[in-house]
């Protein structure tokens, strides 16, 4: 009877993902020969693609998922500013990963190589003026000024997050 349980529990772990939010969709060659893509999903894995007998598999990052900020914090200013621009906690939870890797959330984080300043590390700081005048000193400021520009240039945070996770940069 102990054996049975034994190799019932090792056949469930093997064919149960412990992880939910990992999941795989494949197809596939198309009527005229060619492959097309297999997209395999799992939080914190570095964005890949690998290709193997004409399928495509390609790996992409996604943020581990948080709670609501502590009040009176820049994450909770930034959730706020991030769901009033109608993205999701998912976004949240993206961009929560992606600025704790630039600047740990420090208003003040200034890299010394490339001098790139504050929580969403503008480059030049300054350009982030253009979202008030307390931009060296405000998070609300830095944070306003950091989703524009991720909305302009990625779409949104977990845009931004996956490219930081393919280039080491957003």
């Amino acid at each position: 009877m102990f054996s049975f349980f034994v190799s019932l529990a090792i056949v469930l772990v093997t064919v149960i993902a412990p992880d939910y939010s990992a999941f795989a969709v494949a197809s596939g060659p198309t009527p005229g020969g060619a492959a097309s893509a297999q997209h395999f999903n799992h939080a914190g894995v570095t964005a890949n693609t690998v290709v193997r007998d004409g399928y495509r598999i390609t790996l992409k990052p996604k943020a581990p998922a948080v709670g609501k900020p502590d009040p009176g914090t820049a994450q909770a200013i930034a959730y706020e500013l991030v769901l009033a621009r109608g993205w999701d906690e998912g976004e949240y939870s993206c961009l929560v990963a992606l600025w704790t890797r630039e600047s740990n959330w420090n208003t003040f984080a200034m890299n010394p190589v490339s001098g790139a300043y504050g929580i969403p590390q503008a480059l030049p700081g300054n350009k982030m003026a253009s979202a008030g005048a307390d931009w060296a000193t405000n998070p609300a400021t830095q944070i306003t000024w950091g989703l524009g520009y991720i909305a302009a240039r990625y779409g949104t945070p977990c845009g931004a997050w996956e490219h930081s996770e393919q280039h080491n940069w957003y």
